[in-house]
């Protein structure tokens, strides 16, 4: 039996504000609060204008994947409505790739099936060991002197999506003309 189109909402996507998706994500994410930073952030509505669901994307958490040209869904929520989430990591990739990166990747738990990752076109790649936050770095201590760890630490799946087409070379930033005299009059002394 052929699904009525008429009862699935038709979705657009939309730039939005760091502080519109973080107050989004507050209220309905299920585990995770929202990330402090990133590069862009999106929200889906569905045809009267009202906001579905968003999507915050920003630098990789692991450091070995933060090579400048990879980006990282750092956050998806939505209220339920389908395919909100497929649409967000579609055009998060997108958007990604338009700006010249080679790789997207983000984590699903393993209650998290993906399949609105594979609908998006993502493909798994692989398990990660869940690990807790390192206490040096902690900005949030318990009494005991460990990181709240107030979101899951459980092994998680990786999925990602490339571009083999784009620019893997050396970036040569041109250097700036020096005045006459062949140097910088940085403190205004000569």
């Amino acid at each position: 039996m052929k699904e009525d189109n008429k009862s699935k909402p038709k979705l657009k996507i939309l730039p939005c504000s760091r502080a519109q998706a973080k107050s989004f994500i507050d209220r309905l994410h299920r585990h995770h609060r929202p990330p402090l930073g990133g590069i862009f952030q999106i929200a889906v509505v569905d045809e009267d204008g009202l906001v579905r669901g968003v999507a915050m994307i920003g630098r990789p958490v692991a450091r070995n994947s933060d090579d400048g040209r990879t980006a990282e869904v750092n956050r998806v929520a939505t209220d339920g409505c389908p395919n909100a989430c497929s649409a967000l990591y579609g055009a998060a990739w997108r958007i990604a790739k338009g700006m010249g990166y080679r790789r997207i990747l983000t984590y699903t738990l393993p209650e998290e099936g993906g399949a609105s990752l594979r609908g998006a076109g993502w493909r798994e790649d692989g398990q990660v060991q869940g690990k807790k936050w390192n206490p040096r770095l902690n900005t949030e201590w318990t009494a005991r002197g460990e990181r709240k760890n107030d979101w899951p630490t459980s092994n998680k799946t990786r999925w990602v999506m490339e571009n083999i087409k784009a620019f893997d070379g050396e970036v040569k930033w041109p250097a700036a003309p020096l005045p006459e005299g062949g140097a910088l009059d940085l403190f205004g002394e000569g």
